[in-house]
């Protein structure tokens, strides 16, 4: 709200000069220019942050590059008139290209101050392959969702900009042949929502510390005007897939606006009977986020907002029991990618996630005065009951029949979602085998997995965590910010399937930061009990770990805590929570 204010009180004290400046111009029988309020009629603000980032190595340099280092060097911003130092790119008997590593992934573009006019080919990458890769192909780069491979013209003594899109690496070529191009400087634009980390953790185990961050990071960087998926692939509000975002956002920034916009932008675009992104699960799980949201704000006002559509699609869910008990949803049925070929997993998933969400809107009728959905939706759960499918060794099924009841928690865990430790995980439902295992009790089986797992993306250089993973990729392997390197498997572009294949593989999707919310839930124990964060539960799970703290957000402050195992295996725990806040010590 304070950037808002500021911008505002910027747009109408341009407006009053502009008044004035209309007066002398109609004395002289000058145009007059826009007022004001026409300015912000036609204006839309936009309050994210842009920072110019130097890059932090020159990877790979072509034998027509000098003075490649001096890029690296801090950059005043303002192109000289003088003769100040360059890096040269020719194509007089050379190849003039650069490869820049900036240091971590992020969203925006890079600005480019040149000497001397010329063609640039620019090619962003979120690895160093993509970087360097051609469109199209075995390895299938693309420009889908975000242009990040073009050529643009930069100018004689100024500035260009060029890209939107998310990248960690970016490759320029000199394009004019028997030509040279001086270069002053090549930063970043690093375009981001300055959002404050309320909700932290750290414990004794410095990897599930950087986990529990890149997680974080990972989603904070979707978190530009709306939530996205992907910041590279996937620019856009995939409902779904933005309930693990969710519960990261709930733990990392407190109650954020764009998570709002977002559901209600799905919400608008999606009229009844239509199923939200053409999927019957997301529209679900857009009452699960709703629920959840409520839990974490107590924005009563907000939720009422939402009960003419809530009560329209929880009637029309409640429609999809069929007379043998089972679900029986449309097509459009889907989990997660890994698991799309396994139709009974899909059934017996779907099946669990009717249930979860029929009794999550149950809830959300009784806070809303609504008797008789709350009674349609419980009249079908009780159906749905009846009937237990076969997760036909689905860990995506064995995690959403768990959460549901369907399946005892720690069967589940004993035959499907333990088996085979971090093997047949997945990005998005590793949160709900995280959430499964915890119900079972496995809570160093989860430390375990979330260390193998998502710490196999960090060994293989990740700043942020990918829209999918297998460890078994990584077997002779090169990382994504090393060359390629012969008789080694490119771990970006020679995997993946579905929609990512190869180079359109994200490396920045916000449904892989599971780990974060649950690690907060679980290892500092934070379970909210009542919407707004009025009643909290504490209840630490250390596992292995010989220490814990944190904070968590909730409207009425930051809780702080710090659990620390005993010699004799207890946990001392330390709670300071903000009026308002009642702990209930488990």
């Amino acid at each position: 709200m304070r950037c808002v204010n500021r911008c505002v009180c910027g747009i109408l004290t341009l407006g009053m000069l502009l008044l004035a400046c209309g007066v002398l111009c109609a004395a002289a029988s000058l145009p007059v220019p826009l007022d004001g309020k026409e300015i912000a009629r036609r204006s839309v603000e936009d309050p994210r942050v842009r920072r110019y980032i130097t890059p932090a190595k020159v990877l790979w340099q072509s034998d027509g590059v000098q003075n490649a280092d001096m890029l690296t060097q801090p950059w005043s911003g303002q192109t000289p008139l003088g003769s100040g130092k360059t890096c040269t790119l020719t194509t007089k008997g050379r190849t003039g290209a650069i490869l820049l590593d900036f240091g971590f992934e992020m969203q925006g573009g890079i600005q480019i101050s040149s000497k001397n006019t010329a063609r640039l080919r620019v090619r962003f990458g979120e690895s160093v392959s993509e970087a360097m890769s051609e469109l199209g192909g075995d390895k299938n780069a693309t420009n889908d969702h975000a242009i990040r491979d073009q050529t643009c013209l930069v100018p004689f003594l100024g500035t260009h900009e060029i890209g939107n899109t998310g990248f960690r690496f970016v490759r320029i070529d000199l394009m004019d042949p028997d030509s040279t191009v001086e270069l002053f400087a090549v930063r970043a634009i690093f375009v981001y929502q300055d959002l404050a980390y309320k909700g932290s953790f750290r414990c004794s185990d410095p990897r599930l510390n950087q986990i529990w961050m890149t997680g974080a990071y990972t989603v904070h960087l979707n978190i530009q005007n709306y939530v996205w998926d992907g910041i590279k692939r996937d620019r856009l509000v995939w409902i779904g897939d933005m309930h693990p975002e969710t519960m990261t956002i709930g733990s990392v920034f407190g109650a954020i606006s764009m998570v709002p916009a977002s559901l209600d932008l799905v919400r608008d675009e999606t009229p009844l009977p239509g199923w939200m992104n053409g999927i019957s699960s997301y529209s679900m799980w857009w009452i699960l986020i709703h629920r959840s949201w409520y839990q974490f704000t107590g924005d009563i006002e907000y939720l009422k907002q939402q009960k003419p559509y809530l009560v329209k699609l929880l009637n029309q869910l409640s429609q999809y029991v069929g007379t043998n008990n089972e679900e029986t949803l449309p097509e459009g049925r889907f989990l997660d990618w890994p698991s799309n070929l396994n139709k009974p997993a899909i059934h017996a998933g779907l099946h669990s996630l009717l249930i979860m969400t029929l009794e999550a809107g149950a809830d959300l009728c009784k806070t809303l005065d609504e008797p008789q959905t709350r009674q349609t939706c419980l009249t079908a759960v009780a159906k749905l009951r009846k009937h237990v499918p076969d997760p036909n060794g689905s860990k995506q099924a064995g995690a959403l029949m768990a959460l549901a009841g369907l399946m005892d928690a720690a069967k589940a865990n004993e035959s499907i979602l333990a088996v085979d430790g971090a093997k047949r995980m997945s990005t998005f439902y590793g949160y709900y085998m995280l959430q499964a295992r915890a119900k079972a009790g496995d809570y160093q089986g989860c430390l375990d997995v979330i260390r193998q797992y998502w710490g196999g993306m960090l060994d293989m250089g990740a700043t942020t965590f990918w829209e999918d993973f297998d460890l078994d990729w990584t077997q002779n392997a090169f990382r994504i910010d090393q060359l390629p390197v012969e008789g080694k498997k490119d771990i970006h572009g020679d995997f993946g399937a579905w929609c990512y294949k190869g180079f359109r593989h994200s490396l920045c999707h916000g449904w892989a930061s599971g780990p974060t919310a649950w690690m907060t839930e679980h290892v500092l124990g934070v379970r909210v009990v009542e919407p707004g964060c009025k009643t909290v539960a504490i209840e630490p799970h250390l596992g292995d770990i010989e220490w814990a703290e944190g904070t968590f957000p909730t409207p009425m402050g930051v809780i702080k805590i710090r659990h620390d195992k005993q010699k004799d295996g207890t946990v001392k725990s330390t709670v300071d929570a903000p009026d308002g806040v009642t702990i209930q010590r488990i």
